[in-house]
């Protein structure tokens, strides 16, 4: 069912990032400096009616939601850098740690709670903000979290979130439980519940001002990715890929954040999913021959973008890595063909996996008839891991599967789906097809009678250790069909140009099929132009 939120068509509300020049006028509620995105007062507000939306048949009490902790590395004083929880961030915007926040049903007033500091904090963390200072950055009423109990005590009822993320399988109310001194908590303890499925759902549809947000923090790093894909050549390493992405992220965008850990995969580690942690960190040394898949993202306000690459080291596709480049970026074109409200996720996963498996026949690691090679799952041995993602104030955003949506698949390839919904105006997805060469799922699809037959094994054999390809883009669902807005060189033409040296943005889109959302930068926001 298409909530409230999600009958909203992105593009025609007017919005800062349609309306040229609205940045220099419209109240800010956060901004890096005069060169970066002017974030509207108005998007957290939004965001609570959101919710507020979802909960109009809820009976009346108040809502409680926690914010995060600080957290200090192991037994030392050395505070990590602190990152918002993501339903609080997405309610209030609140920067800081240890707050607490209300919304009252039904009358949706919205109340935030600040640690009391003391004098100490002055002398090593700066001024102290008073309540009203406090309460002019967020545009609500803030209190002393010492008042919280006493709130909460005026109405029946306190609600507190309880639920578990689909992605993760973490549950908000084991990560993030109410105080202990909280009164009138409601004994609704199911997993979910209502206000957890509330929250779940709004999240799922952004708004105008949402969207334009995550155009910007997608903008700063399809920017990034094309300085990058400028310097990359053999006898790098992969942490300086890393480094010169973060580096541009900061320094053009305002971005202190990523939206997660950076994955400079060359070689045999692009078919390594995730790689990049801590236990692959990112250090092979780039050897001529390589392809590069380069999968990184900007935050900016905790708003993620998600975009991958995937380049020639030497500048130039061989024969051979030009099919299955151009076999994924097919994958690409063939979801956003049918890529509209009304589609399921699941058809799109499915017609980028017909067109992976027609490049790899082409490769000639692949024989047979495609019909029966999608009945024999074949696609899940080089897709394994899904199509895409919910993308918002987490890069793998919430939503994915809850009750009243299809469930999750059993199927190979599709069991990794992170949602199967229908697509609705207002979501935002990440389209990332892949074609990967993973000894882990090779080696048992050749031992496997009913798959093994499809194979040239021979052929197969001087692909293993290749690594693989990925493309990645971030998209809005519109009433017309979708908004692409990532706009790095996809086709063999445009990266081989550019890494060359050739001017970006092109004169002109010779990929209009791509969906591509061009802008530039004006008076704190992005605005629309043609090639």
């Amino acid at each position: 069912m298409a909530a409230t939120i999600a009958s909203l068509d992105c593009k025609s509300k007017a919005s800062p990032a349609n309306t040229p020049g609205a940045f220099a006028t419209d109240p800010c509620f956060f901004s890096r400096g005069a060169h970066t995105y002017r974030v509207p007062l108005s998007l957290h507000a939004d965001n609570r009616a959101a919710l507020l939306e979802r909960l109009k048949d809820h009976a009346p009490g108040v809502c409680l939601f926690v914010g995060g902790d600080a957290h200090e590395r192991n037994d030392t004083d050395h505070e990590e850098l602190f990152r918002q929880e993501s339903y609080f961030q997405y309610l209030f915007g609140v920067a800081e740690p240890g707050w607490f926040g209300t919304v009252a049903l039904p009358s949706g007033k919205a109340t935030l709670f600040a640690p009391e500091l003391g004098p100490e904090y002055a002398v090593w963390m700066g001024k102290i903000a008073t309540r009203e200072e406090l309460g002019a950055r967020y545009g609500v009423e803030v209190k002393w979290t010492s008042a919280l109990a006493a709130h909460c005590a005026t109405f029946d009822v306190t609600y507190a979130p309880r639920g578990v993320n689909s992605d993760s399988g973490n549950g908000i109310h084991e990560r993030l439980p109410p105080p202990a001194d909280v009164p009138n908590l409601s004994d609704d303890l199911s997993v979910p519940n209502a206000l957890f499925l509330a929250a779940c759902e709004a999240r799922v549809f952004k708004s105008a001002d949402e969207a334009a947000l995550l155009r910007y923090a997608s903008w700063v790093t399809s920017n990034a990715h094309v300085d990058v894909m400028r310097v990359v050549k053999p006898e790098m390493y992969e942490y300086e890929l890393e480094a010169e992405f973060l580096y541009r992220c900061a320094r053009d965008g305002g971005c202190r954040n990523c939206a997660y850990t950076s994955i400079c995969a060359c070689g045999p580690n692009a078919a390594v999913l995730h790689y990049g942690h801590a236990g692959a960190p990112n250090a092979r040394r780039l050897e001529s021959g390589d392809l590069a898949l380069l999968d990184m993202g900007a935050e900016y306000h905790c708003y993620c973008s998600d975009i991958t690459c995937t380049m020639p080291v030497d500048g130039a596709f061989t024969p051979a890595q030009k099919i299955v480049y151009e076999g994924v970026l097919e994958a690409q074109r063939a979801v956003y063909k049918i890529m509209r409200p009304g589609c399921s996720w699941t058809d799109c996963h499915l017609a980028a996996e017909r067109e992976i498996l027609k490049s790899l026949v082409t490769l000639g690691v692949l024989t047979g008839d495609l019909d029966a090679m999608v009945a024999a799952e074949l696609g899940g041995v080089f897709l394994p891991c899904g199509l895409g993602h919910f993308i918002g104030v987490d890069c793998h955003d919430v939503g994915g599967y809850l009750p009243d949506h299809p469930p999750r698949s059993s199927r190979p390839g599709l069991r990794k789906l992170r949602t199967a919904r229908v697509l609705d105006v207002g979501m935002m997805l990440t389209v990332e097809p892949g074609c990967y060469f993973i000894d882990a799922l090779l080696d048992p699809a050749l031992a496997n009678p009913e798959t093994a037959a499809f194979f040239d094994a021979d052929r197969l054999a001087q692909f293993r250790g290749s690594g693989g390809v990925r493309l990645e883009d971030v998209i809005l669902i519109t009433a017309e069909g979708l908004e692409n807005y990532t706009t790095c060189p996809r086709t063999v033409a445009e990266v081989e140009s550019v890494m060359a040296g050739g001017a970006w943005p092109p004169a002109k889109d010779a990929a209009p099929d791509l969906n591509r959302k061009w802008a530039k930068f004006e008076n704190g926001g992005l605005v629309d132009v043609a090639l």
